[in-house]
């Protein structure tokens, strides 16, 4: 694909950036067959599908299943259960999600009907981003520490860049959306960009918001929606504007309030057109000489409007209380460290020759154990987890700590810069991390952002569960004053929860769905960098409760099973079985 006068060679689904819309019905079976033409392994994941009793279809390289390799292929299967409004999917293999996704899209089952007008139309606006890279080597350099935003990128709505773009004299296209006077719209909006969180607005126009992470919410307006990266949001658009004017409709990315790195800024521009009513309801190209009403969009560093959008969100329609008691809890702080590249001593303070900067979970970036390149996770814990008996060479995954080992004023925005007094906090470690949950479980996590090299925000998303929002806010989370703020009435509920930057969120959620989940932050520098861990949890007492066996389809791992593209993969080895073992 040529953007931005250069051309690129790109992943794509079907021929088309973003890929087809996967369209059903709550309480549908669904099987999509995954053909992989491309030089890269693959892994496709339902982001937000909850997946009952079905982690083996959730798709993550060698958590859950060993990657579809060049020329192979495999059919996902999953039932669509008690879940309605916007979802989507996306490769999960580091970094081609960038242009490897698209929408999946669930109405209301035969009979039933959306609780508000129903929409003249429905179309997915997916936010997303253009980058003139290879995205594996992006992947690589994220991992070996040796990428500090130096690749050309820009913003896209539905693959398109807008007219803020201009090389040589080209004009990029951006979409369009035609509308009619009077006419509701339904707008699916999907953050499937790697690094930004972002504002979208349309000018002269309102959204009232009905759903977010497919879950119902109680409607508010506002004209402004932020979307963080995994997040998706449904909002009503009614078309009450002039019909004799254009707007522009613009995604433009929110940077942290303090960093000491300048990053590009990324905008998107699209138009909103009203059709003519004097041709027949046919399009009506605009002149030359029209130029679109353009929105007054936040500042770039302003986050207090993403802050208030989120802390907006309440739930209308949940389908189960919010716990009450709860039987583990979890403070974790989402941080930056570093390790040393030869040796247990270097120079850190990012010197990038002596010492690789990581993100962390509790002080532990997420590396799997050399035993796990053979064979996913998600089997060593069917066949020879919980209490059945262990044989092979196991896989040890360290305990994810309930805290921090490291306690200090996590918000302290003197440590952003490089310095003697972030320097003694960078020491860190790479491991396999997890946390093991009986079932029934009722989980409280407290997600905790800090300042160690970066203001980041953090929108973490939990595989295979949704999780109650209690609360959220600004600096250090204090058990004794901010409990007592918990929302336990009518929280939203997500899959992908946002951490303020230099704040946190507080969540709860029943660990009622066997298997071997990820949680991970969706922001990809994130991802790739080791903010992630795994929840394992247990089955329980009854069929119903317990995790089936795995598909007779689920790919084999092989000599090619690791993620790098096909002709640079090194052997490793036949698949062996093993056991996982949390120490």
């Amino acid at each position: 694909m040529t953007h931005l006068c250069k051309e690129t060679l790109v992943a794509v689904v079907n021929g088309q950036l973003p890929g087809p819309a996967i369209e059903v019905r709550e309480g549908d079976s669904v099987a999509i067959n995954v053909i992989n033409k491309s030089r890269y392994n693959i892994t496709i994941h339902w982001h937000g599908v909850k997946q009952r009793l079905n982690c083996w279809a959730d798709g993550v390289p060698m958590i859950t299943q060993c990657p579809i390799l060049p020329n192979h292929s495999m059919t996902y299967r999953f039932n669509v259960t008690d879940q309605e409004g916007t979802l989507w999917w996306h490769s999960h293999v580091p970094s081609l999600r960038a242009t490897v996704h698209g929408a999946l899209i669930i109405r209301p089952r035969h009979g039933a009907s959306y609780p508000f007008v129903k929409p003249h139309r429905e179309i997915p606006i997916i936010v997303g981003e253009w980058w003139q890279k290879d995205l594996v080597q992006l992947n690589k350099e994220l991992k070996d520490g040796t990428y500090y935003y130096n690749a050309t990128f820009a913003a896209t709505i539905n693959g398109k860049l807008g007219d803020v773009h201009n090389c040589s004299g080209k004009i990029e296209d951006g979409y369009v959306l035609e509308v009619e006077p009077g006419k509701t719209y339904l707008l699916r909006i999907i953050n499937a960009a790697l690094t930004s969180e972002y504002y979208f607005k349309i000018a002269g126009h309102r959204f009232t918001v009905v759903a977010a992470d497919a879950n119902y919410v109680n409607h508010y307006t506002t004209d402004v929606i932020a979307v963080a990266p995994g997040e998706t949001v449904d909002a009503l658009l009614v078309a009450d504007a002039s019909p004799a004017g254009s707007y522009y409709m613009v995604a433009q990315d929110i940077q942290p309030p303090i960093t000491d790195y300048t990053e590009p800024k990324l905008i998107a521009r699209g138009t909103v057109r009203y059709q003519s009513s004097n041709n027949g309801g046919e399009d009506e190209a605009p002149s030359s000489s029209d130029v679109p009403m353009a929105p007054e969009m936040p500042g770039l560093h302003d986050r207090m409007v993403s802050f208030y959008f989120h802390g907006n969100l309440t739930s209308q329609h949940r389908r189960s209380p919010v716990p009450t008691h709860v039987d583990d809890h979890l403070f974790v702080t989402l941080s930056a460290g570093s390790v040393c590249r030869h040796g247990q001593s270097c120079k850190r303070r990012g010197n990038i020759q002596e010492s690789i900067i990581l993100v962390t979970m509790n002080d532990v970036s997420f590396l799997l154990p050399t035993a796990a390149a053979a064979t996913p996770l998600l089997e060593s814990h069917y066949y020879y987890g919980q209490n059945k008996t262990a044989t092979g060479d196991g896989v040890d995954l360290h305990a994810l700590p309930d805290r921090p080992r490291k306690t200090f004023n996590f918000t302290d925005t003197a440590l952003i810069p490089h310095g003697p007094k972030e320097e003694r906090l960078e020491p860190t470690e790479r491991a396999a991390t997890a946390r093991r949950f009986r079932h029934g479980a009722a989980v409280e996590v407290v997600f905790q952002s800090t300042a160690v090299m970066q203001s980041h925000y953090n929108p973490m998303h939990l595989h295979g569960h949704d999780m109650f929002v209690l609360a959220q806010g600004l600096g250090n989370y204090d058990a004794a004053r901010d409990v007592a703020r918990y929302n336990l009435v009518d929280p939203p509920v997500k899959n992908t929860v946002l951490v303020p930057s230099l704040g946190w969120a507080a969540v709860r959620f029943i660990a009622d769905n066997p298997g071997v989940w990820y949680l991970h932050c969706h922001y990809e520098y994130h991802a790739s960098m080791g903010m992630t861990t795994v929840f394992i949890v247990d089955d329980g007492t009854t069929v119903d409760s317990t995790l089936p066996p795995p598909p007779a389809d689920l790919p084999k791992c092989g000599h090619n099973n690791n993620l790098m593209p096909n002709e640079l993969n090194p052997h490793v080895g036949k698949s062996d079985v093993s056991y996982i073992n949390i120490v």
